[in-house]
């Protein structure tokens, strides 16, 4: 029969749609490929394809680059100018003043983030942080959002693997629910929500992927999508930009092993990898934690789901995770 499931953090509703159970192999399903280029404005030598770098990482020595930033060719938001917030009768309005970057993870065409070495891997992570870290210098941006598109259905447009990087002078609706949800649960229950889901996954352990002591992996109990994976730390911390390197080195660990597990278990899933942090200013709120997800795209949001923000997931959590777990190591 199916299932109602409210995320105990922002109330939202799920169906866990049993009835029509959703198996691993029926998703592997024909890929929308990416065109190869004939130029790839990532590769190495043709740094010219792309504005000037904000940041590379390069090996001890010099040589080519491992990790390089440069500014989006083409961004949704502009990182000159005022905002210039103003009415328009009952509207507001403000200019497009933001940052948009790209954060190139490797110089190999081809790679995927969990088969990159782990001090690489690393180094990846800790880029992510000095860009999110540097940006909340600008008094006039208040939260930024680190995400990876992989494969075409998952909204990539370059062959080239990379993660963006977009810094918005407003918190967006659905990361301060988030924040205001975590907030409700703590007032009532005195408790941080994060480390009551952590308890209770691994005592449960029906819907627990990956423990490695520092982090959990997770398939969360109102599952949004099929295969919809949690990372969550364990330490305390609101802000992605405050982790340690020793974190990062944890994190870039079970981070390999979802998106191993993933890639193998599926054949290479599109999916969306996004970081969830706090905003600017945000640096000690003891009822939230930045977290990571990692949603595959294996199903399509449609009309019931834009009418209800409910979402049908065919594919139960704890089948999901079971699956994940039976994938050799």
């Amino acid at each position: 029969m199916p299932e109602l499931r409210r995320d105990p953090i922002t109330h939202r509703w799920s169906i866990i749609a049993t009835e029509r159970a959703a198996r691993p192999k029926d998703f592997l399903v024909a890929k929308e490929p990416l065109p190869r280029p004939r130029v790839c404005p990532f590769c190495p030598g043709n740094e010219g394809a792309t504005p000037t770098e904000i940041l590379a990482v390069r090996p001890k020595g010099g040589g080519s680059w491992n990790v390089r930033v440069v500014p989006n060719k083409y961004p949704a938001l502009r990182i000159e100018g005022d905002l210039d917030r103003r009415p328009e009768g009952i509207y507001d309005h403000m200019n497009g003043v933001g940052a948009h970057e790209v954060i190139i993870e490797s110089p190999d065409h081809d790679f995927k983030l969990h088969k990159l070495p782990q001090p690489h891997l690393v180094k990846v992570l800790e880029t992510y942080r000095t860009r999110m870290t540097d940006l909340q210098g600008d008094k006039r941006l208040r939260f930024s959002l680190l995400f990876r598109n992989h494969g075409a259905l998952a909204g990539a447009s370059i062959q080239h693997g990379h993660a963006q990087l977009i810094a918005l002078p407003v918190v967006p609706k659905q990361v301060q629910e988030l924040i205001d949800g975590s907030k409700r649960y703590f007032d009532y229950h005195d408790r941080n929500v994060f480390d009551d889901i952590i308890r209770q996954e691994v005592q449960d352990g029906r819907r627990l992927i990956h423990d490695n002591g520092d982090f959990v992996l997770v398939a969360p109990y109102a599952s949004r999508f099929p295969f919809e994976t949690w990372i969550l730390p364990r330490a305390q911390g609101t802000r992605f930009e405050a982790t340690s390197t020793q974190q990062l080195e944890k994190l870039a660990e079970i981070l390999t092993f979802a998106l191993d597990r993933l890639d193998r278990a599926l054949d290479d899933p599109p999916y969306n990898f996004i970081i969830h942090s706090a905003p600017y200013g945000s640096d000690d709120l003891p009822w939230y934690r930045w977290h990571v997800v990692i949603n595959p795209v294996l199903t399509r949001v449609a009309g019931f789901e834009w009418g209800t923000g409910f979402y049908i997931n065919p594919t139960s959590p704890e089948e999901a995770a079971e699956f994940l777990r039976s994938v050799p190591g």
